[in-house]
């Protein structure tokens, strides 16, 4: 906040677009039953609500969101009473969050004011405080146009106060406010610039370009912790290849792995970058066999082993090993000691999840061989490793131009085989008691409704 109480880079009386309902393709009724009742119980009760972020830019989009968040001018006070089935999370914001059946939750949020102080100097990184705002000042305080966009179910009309729709329209990524300063305070920023643009197939906004390209180096004053997760976040979402094409472009990649810089460079290095490109191609492939009742999970440790082949087979020329005792134990040794040091630390790896990568890459040689044939000699299927390591085979061999992996490896139970079993009587999740901090509140036994809805 500036010294006079005003959000920097918020237009004084900002006066936003209003694009009504026979402007854009969103209808009512591909909002998720939940999160309407939870708009319409807000304003049965007094208070704005408003569909905030991603969810009105995936359905201006004709896609289905994952998550549909809610702003309110309602406090978090004021929306525990009025939802009785809910909790209150977060330390550096408060957000509350709404339970329905079959562990569908609903989170809700108070609008926010800019959190970004001393604004005349854009060495500052994002504080840890925030405060309640208004509609514009959270509009401002996003970061990107696209996810800036509000809509209100009392007109069916999309609120737009930084051009987030026209955005859309033209499938250009921006970043919100002067690029320079919004990168700065928050380098993650970043890494979602890159992410929204490979998802969507966007162009980024040559000023955005320009900005993290300039800033990238700022990445290394994160906590490793946040890369980390913004790093599986990319991974997983089914958009890993472009993803990847993007941050090798912008030596992004570099910055966050700065060990890859010189395997990179020159011809070799372009072949290297190919790798990389099919590895995350059949990340891509198989995350999108994930259904409403199929789902694909990769463990994190597969995610990143994807990651470091190409640096493992420059590194320990890889593919050529074919040894045994003493010395696969010493290959072993040697990985796992790189892997602290440029890997793991960095990006703060707990320790199973780095032995299991180190797993994946001593025995990738042998595996490769034979996946390749299709014959195991019992000795190997017996080993404790044998399922994850023919996973990671298949997958790699399909990256260097063999058969598909069967995307049955990877599926994970099916969600409403999950939604029922935690719907049944007697399932206990370990969140079903009361009054235990961050425990889940429970659902009324009855046969309608849950606490904090009438009934009728």
């Amino acid at each position: 906040m500036s010294p006079n109480g005003e959000c920097p880079d918020v237009p004084p009386s900002p006066v936003p677009v209003i694009i009504p309902a026979t402007d854009h393709p969103i209808k009512v009724h591909d909002i998720d039953g939940e999160a309407l009742k939870v708009l319409y119980r807000l304003r049965d009760a007094g208070f704005a609500g408003y569909l905030v972020g991603g969810g009105v830019r995936d359905l201006y989009l004709g896609q289905r969101p994952k998550d549909f968040d809610i702003s309110t001018n309602a406090r978090p006070g004021q929306l525990r009473k009025l939802f009785r089935n809910s909790r209150t999370i977060g330390r550096r914001f408060r957000l509350v969050q709404v339970f329905f059946r079959g562990g569908k939750i609903i989170e809700v949020s108070t609008l926010r004011s800019r959190s970004e102080y001393d604004i005349n100097d854009i060495d500052k990184v994002l504080p840890s405080n925030n405060t309640f705002g208004t509609l514009p000042e959270d509009a401002f305080r996003r970061d990107l146009t696209i996810n800036s966009l509000f809509y209100e179910i009392e007109n069916n009309t999309i609120i737009d106060y930084v051009g987030g729709v026209k955005d859309l329209d033209q499938g250009i990524i921006r970043i919100v406010g002067e690029p320079d300063r919004r990168v700065t305070r928050d380098p993650v920023r970043i890494m979602r610039v890159v992410r929204h643009a490979a998802r969507n197939g966007f162009r980024i906004e040559e000023q955005s370009w320009q900005a993290i390209v300039r800033h990238r180096h700022k990445l290394d004053l994160c906590p490793p912790s946040r890369i980390r997760d913004e790093l599986l976040r990319d991974l997983r979402g089914g958009k890993s290849e472009p993803w990847t094409r993007t941050v090798l472009k912008s030596r992004i990649f570099t910055t966050i792995m700065p060990f890859y810089a010189e395997i990179l460079d020159g011809a070799r290095g372009r072949q290297r970058q190919q790798e990389l490109l099919a590895l995350t191609s059949v990340l891509d492939r198989l995350h999108g066999q994930s259904g409403d009742d199929y789902r694909i999970e990769i463990p994190d440790y597969m995610l990143f082993t994807t990651l470091l082949v190409p640096w493992a087979e420059e590194r320990f020329n890889l593919r050529q090993q074919r040894l045994h005792g003493p010395e696969h134990h010493i290959l072993s040794r040697g990985i796992r000691a790189e892997l602290d040091s440029l890997f793991s630390e960095r990006f703060n790896i707990k320790r199973l999840d780095k032995e299991a990568i180190t797993t994946l890459l001593v025995n990738l040689p042998i595996f490769e061989s034979h996946q390749r044939k299709k014959t195991w000699p019992k000795w190997l299927r017996g080993k404790s490793y044998f399922a994850d390591c023919s996973r990671f085979a298949g997958l790699f061999v399909e990256a260097a131009g063999g058969p598909a992996v069967d995307a049955n490896l990877f599926a994970a139970k099916p969600r409403q085989a999950r939604r029922e079993a935690a719907d049944s009587p007697g399932t206990d999740s370990g969140h079903g008691r009361r009054g235990r901090r961050g425990g889940r509140p429970a659902f009324s036994s009855r046969s309608k409704g849950v606490f904090g809805f009438r009934n009728g």
